[in-house]
């Protein structure tokens, strides 16, 4: 007994022991993995220059909106509050955008009213930009016409690079839609202040960017107005893809359609959702709820370097030799500069005053239909009300890492996935209904501890009635496979009975008086029972 005790008590300690040395694990490692990192908001090389740091500390501390990650997946985007009302920035996706992950970032844009910038020079995100109608090259574009020069100390042009793009950029017209006198403004420092960025254009710097190509979708011929699309940044006619990496505009091998985009944005116009409405509009809800018609908005540009800290702020550029308006000592960049197509209000100022005001654009500050305290926020500008979430999820992770990372993505892919998560519902009760079947139930054993007494063990069967039992095995079979009550079955005359059985040997087991059975006979009788059932 007291032994039995001890190894119940040692059991129970390596229990615990190992649920304390799991949850340690779980707690430690992650931390692990990040002690005496710093904090990088891409999948972009370790440089700072090529972080995101600048455009999140932009839109969290200057344009106060609530910024947040996701390092699991994109799958969520529907499930999370006010859909609407949030951004998601896929920049620099190092890892392919799949399927399931595609189609539900395209009914967040679309059904949800979500809003969407996806940044790349590669063909990650070719899955989510198909269903737009976007094709993402994977190889540099060249722009003979279009491109900025670094210079050195002294103001010369110091290196030159057809990758280095430039383009003046509208916020929320196709530019090939624009009047010609609209294409030669800037925009003015009031428009900039007060987000109206109408009729103007905005210079934009990329860095190696690949270029879009766009086919019309079946539905656009069909139903023309069921979106908007606009052409925001393109290239010059002169550009091409450098597919053969030889740099020679002249090799057919290199396309050069002529009309290369930069910056594409889709709008899907009345998408109904419920949020706060003013008090004149308020519906019947008593807390102020009710129908309100957004628009779903996505953007495809093809640089993610477009947002890093290089391009983003106009000091950490011009330290790296870029000028705020293509001027130099020599005449060179004057012939390839914006300044020949925005002819006032013309200097460049970082990416960030051009995507700060993309931004605000595509978000619902101007839908009048919307509580005003929910757009306006407080008298400090505060625009918590507004998410911006970068995806961190196209990281490729390290060999160590990536087991807990692919984890924890399965886990939200089947739980955010209502087909999946219904699958893993009915295979987990599927296991709980075997488990109960196979599992026998136990007689109602006495434990006995002395082996003296073992010959006091409770229902033992006497052997005189294994015959008795073996008949009435035989009889209940007969009862339920013809669905027969007891006193139907009583009531039966023995040669209906027999006529039922058929089989000469149970027919004797059930009515003969005189015939006696050895206990293997009556083993090879059981067995004849079990398969009668299938037999008849």
């Amino acid at each position: 007994m007291i032994g039995n005790e001890d190894e119940n008590t040692r059991f129970n300690s390596y229990v615990i022991s190992s649920l304390a040395v799991t949850s340690a694990l779980l707690l430690l490692l992650p931390m692990i993995f990040v002690i005496g990192k710093d904090t990088a908001y891409s999948a972009y090389e370790e440089d700072d220059f090529y972080q995101l740091s600048d455009m999140r500390d932009t839109f969290s501390n200057e344009e106060r909106y609530f910024v947040a990650n996701t390092m699991s997946t994109p799958m969520l985007v529907n499930d999370w509050k006010d859909p609407h009302r949030t951004l998601l920035a896929i920049i620099g996706p190092e890892k392919p955008i799949d399927d399931t992950e595609a189609d539900e970032i395209y009914k967040f844009v679309t059904e949800r009213g979500g809003k969407v910038i996806v940044a790349a020079d590669n063909t990650n995100a070719n899955r989510l930009a198909g269903m737009f109608g976007i094709t993402f090259f994977n190889s540099p574009m060249l722009d003979e016409k279009q491109h900025w020069v670094v210079h050195d100390q002294q103001g010369q042009a110091s290196a030159i690079s057809w990758k280095n793009v430039w383009s003046a950029s509208s916020v929320k017209q196709d530019v090939d839609q624009m009047t010609p006198g609209a294409l030669m403004q800037g925009c003015t420092a009031f428009q900039i202040e007060n987000y109206v960025p109408t009729d103007c254009r905005i210079p934009i710097m990329f860095r190696s960017p690949t270029g879009l190509k766009f086919e019309p979708l079946l539905l656009d011929i069909e139903d023309p107005g069921h979106r908007k699309i606009m052409t925001l940044a393109k290239a010059s006619p002169s550009a091409f893809i450098d597919i053969e990496g030889n740099g020679d505009p002249t090799d057919l091998r290199n396309p050069a359609p002529g009309d290369l985009k930069l910056v594409m944005r889709f709008d899907y116009p009345g998408i109904e959702v419920f949020d706060e409405l003013p008090t004149e509009s308020r519906g019947a809800l008593s807390t102020g709820l009710g129908e309100l018609e957004v628009t779903g908005s996505i953007v495809f540009v093809s640089d993610e370097e477009a947002f890093s800290n290089l391009l983003w702020e106009l000091g950490v550029a011009e330290s790296e030799g870029l000028s705020k308006d293509c001027k130099s000592v020599g005449d060179y960049t004057l012939n390839n500069c914006w300044t020949r197509e925005i002819l006032n209000n013309n200097e460049w100022d970082g990416n960030q005053r051009y995507f700060r005001l993309l931004v605000h654009d595509m978000m619902e500050f101007d839908n009048v239909n919307l509580s005003a305290q929910i757009r306006q926020g407080d008298s400090t500008g505060d625009k918590s009300n507004f998410q911006i979430v970068f995806d961190e999820s196209r990281h490729v992770t390290g060999v160590v890492s990536a087991p807990f990372v692919e984890t924890m993505g399965t886990v939200v892919l089947l739980t955010s996935n209502e087909f999946l998560k219904w699958l893993v519902v009915l295979n987990v009760g599927l296991l709980l209904l075997v488990a109960m079947m196979v599992v026998p139930e136990k007689e109602n054993w006495r434990h006995v501890f002395d082996l003296t007494r073992f010959n006091q063990r409770p229902n033992k069967l006497d052997p005189s009635s294994y015959r008795k039992r073996v008949q009435q095995a035989l009889f209940t079979k007969i009862r339920v496979q013809n669905d027969l009550t007891r006193d139907e079955m009583a009531s039966k005359p023995p040669p209906e009975i027999q006529a039922l059985i058929g089989d000469p040997r149970l027919v004797e087991l059930a009515y003969s008086q005189s015939r006696t059975y050895s206990s293997q006979e009556l083993r090879r009788l059981m067995q004849a029972i079990r398969r009668w059932g299938k037999d008849n």
